[in-house]
């Protein structure tokens, strides 16, 4: 049996990178300060990470499958030169009217990767920018979770987070 592994489950756009508004190019994406040296520190506690994102500018057409490829190709590659390991990214390409089942908040890209990863739900962690990503790690088990100010507007009074940060650069206060 594998050793469970401990997650930090990432949205994308308001966490690590600037949220643009349907952000498929290189030269328009910009990462959170911070963000590299945060995951470096929760790498050297044993953190591994995988990325869940919506992505209904697919489905709206404001670009395509390819487009979102090529970016996270050219995002993955910057993480590595900063010897990060991003483990996987699942998206959903669909619009909220869909009624899919990997849109957040359901829970379905986490659950794609318990598919994949044998992972440790009580140690692990979802780091997002709206409340649709802490109600997603909430319906797939996933306890700890931390809203980010760097992303969307947030409604701290009704926040189901177990925090909230001004970003992921902060990560470092409460995960130790």
């Amino acid at each position: 049996m594998p050793i469970p592994k401990k997650i930090i489950f990432l949205d994308r756009d308001g966490v690590i990178n600037y949220e643009v508004g349907y952000l498929y190019e290189i030269s328009k994406f910009k990462f959170i300060e911070g963000v590299f040296e945060t995951l470096d520190y929760l790498r050297k506690l044993d953190y591994e990470f995988i990325i869940i994102t919506n992505q209904s500018g697919i489905a709206k057409g404001k670009y395509s499958v390819a487009d979102y490829h090529r970016l996270e190709k050219w995002m993955m590659k910057q993480f590595l030169k900063k010897n990060i390991k991003i483990l996987n990214i699942y998206f959903c390409p669909h619009n909220p009217e869909d009624n899919c089942k990997c849109r957040k908040p359901k829970p379905g890209l986490i659950l794609n990767a318990f598919e994949t990863y044998t992972i440790d739900k009580e140690n692990s962690w979802m780091v997002g920018d709206k409340e649709t990503d802490i109600e997603c790690a909430q319906n797939a088990g996933i306890t700890n979770t931390v809203l980010v100010r760097s992303g969307h507007q947030i409604d701290e009074t009704k926040t189901n987070a177990s925090y909230v940060l001004d970003s992921i650069r902060d990560l470092r206060k409460i995960i130790l």
